[in-house]
This record gives structure tokens, sequence and C-alpha cells, in this order.
């Protein structure tokens, strides 16, 4: 039998928001391999699974800055190991104090700066725990419209970027619905989810099409069904407005304006 670690259980549990002996029993069926695992939690529960929301492990907070003249806009993620640590005041102006020296990084995922290590090294002693920057994000443009919100945990936080006419309320409702939408958003439009989600998703409709005996042909054409609501349910701008299910985000941002990126950060995620 598989040595199946504490570690690796708690991951499948993140992942799919299932129970501690659901995840350990998948692990030890799939022989370890945890993404056969999950395959076969998805299989059992019909696809039917809560995902990663509020499930994350991990202490800490998500701050996010905006350049004065909208050119720029940074959202990072500051790692502590305990909650009181991350609550306390001075945590607190850290996270925001790096987000803003963010804005002077390149656009992207930029390493952390000197200057940011010396502000840790400061924090590190004053609390004595091992405090780390997780991730940074950085967008910029000409012109450029930033929504944002910060969940009041501190633990998630969204950034949105759009081009026209966009106002300051609709751009915080957007980020809003990234933070609470569920499924998650995994892409601003169908073309813009990671391709290997994408295959594994249609892999895994069509062996379910196929265990039902249907025909290939008539196989097919239930996983392209299948796929058109998948894509619905996880890019941003196809999902419901979480405010009022009545309109898309698409509809919601209007035709004046378009959202160009947006980045969604959960303390603890990438562990």
């Amino acid at each position: 039998m598989a040595n199946i670690s504490a570690k690796d259980v708690m991951g499948l549990r993140n992942q799919t928001g299932l129970a501690m002996m659901e995840c350990k029993k998948a692990l030890i069926e799939a022989e370890g391999d945890v993404e056969k695992a999950e395959t076969l939690l998805r299989k059992k529960l019909k696809g039917k699974m809560e995902g990663k929301a509020d499930r994350v492990a991990g202490e800490g907070r998500i701050g996010i800055a905006v350049a004065g003249d909208n050119s720029a806009a940074a959202i990072v993620e500051l790692k502590a190991e305990t909650d009181f640590t991350a609550k306390n005041d001075k945590f607190i102006d850290v996270t925001n104090k790096i987000a803003q020296l963010a804005l002077a990084a390149p656009a992207g995922s930029p390493e952390p700066t000197e200057e940011m290590k010396n502000i840790l090294d400061d924090l590190r002693i004053t609390t004595g725990e091992n405090i780390s920057i997780g991730r940074i994000e950085k967008l910029e443009g000409n012109g450029a419209v930033y929504g944002q919100y910060v969940h009041h945990d501190g633990k998630t936080g969204v950034l949105v970027q759009a081009e026209g006419d966009a106002s300051d309320e609709v751009m915080k409702q957007i980020a809003m619905h990234v933070t609470a939408a569920m499924p998650r958003p995994l892409g601003l439009t169908e073309n813009d989810i990671p391709p290997a989600l994408v295959e594994k998703e249609r892999k895994f409709r069509l062996e379910q099409a196929m265990e039902s005996g249907k025909p290939e042909q008539i196989a097919e054409k239930m996983v392209e069904g299948g796929m058109k609501k998948f894509f619905s349910e996880v890019a941003l701008l196809e999902q419901p407005f979480i405010m009022d299910p009545s309109k898309t985000i698409k509809e919601l941002i209007g035709k004046g304006a378009t959202l160009t990126a947006f980045h969604r950060m959960q303390v603890g995620e990438s562990d």
C-alpha cells in the first residue's frame, strides 16, 4: 500500500472541500496519486464538489495599492505563522507598504526588492515569526481603471483592471464578485482558461459520457454541451453577477468598457 502523507490528505481536502477521511480513502485507492484521487472523488460525487472556497490553510494578509494616476496597481500576499500576528496593525501597515513598493516593480509577477526584504527583516525581529512574501502581481496600463476589494478578514483580495468608461462602483462590485463567486473564475473568457485545465475537464466529461453507455458520437455531443456549461461557469465575463444573477459580468460592465485582467489571492492557496 502506498505511503499516504498527512500533507497529501490535507492538500486534497483543500482542493476538493471534502472530509479528510474521504480524501485519505481516495488517495489509498489511487495509490498516492493526488490527481487520480481527485478524479475518483469527482466520479463518486458526479463531479459535484465544493472547491477551495474558504478551506485554504495559512495565516497572513492581502494588500492592494493603486497609483494615484491609475498607471499601475499591485496586489501582494504577506504570510505569517499566526493569526494573531496577521491581525496586528504593524503587520497590516507592512503589507500595505509592500503593495505600494510593488507599484515601482516590473509588470507581471516581480520578485521582492531589497527594500521589501529589509522591511520584512524588521517585522520578523518585532514579531519573532518567520514572515514572508507569498506572491506579488503588478498590472499597468495607460488610461486603465481599477477595482479592488479586500475581504474583512484580510485573507482574500481581488484586483480588477479595465479600459474604457467603467465606474469605480462597478469595478468594486466586480472585484467583490470575483472574491465570492463559486465556481471561482479561472479567466476572463474561455480562451483564457489554462489549456491543461480545459483538457482535464474535457477528458473527465468524455469518460463520464462513455461510461454511461452512450455511442461515441452522442458522447462527443454531450461533452461539447458540457464544456459550454463549464466555460460559462468559470469564464468571468460569462458568470452571472452574484449580486444580480439576471445579468452577466459582461452585461454589468457594459459596452463602454472592457475588462482586461484580474488577480484573486487567498492567503495560503499556493502552499
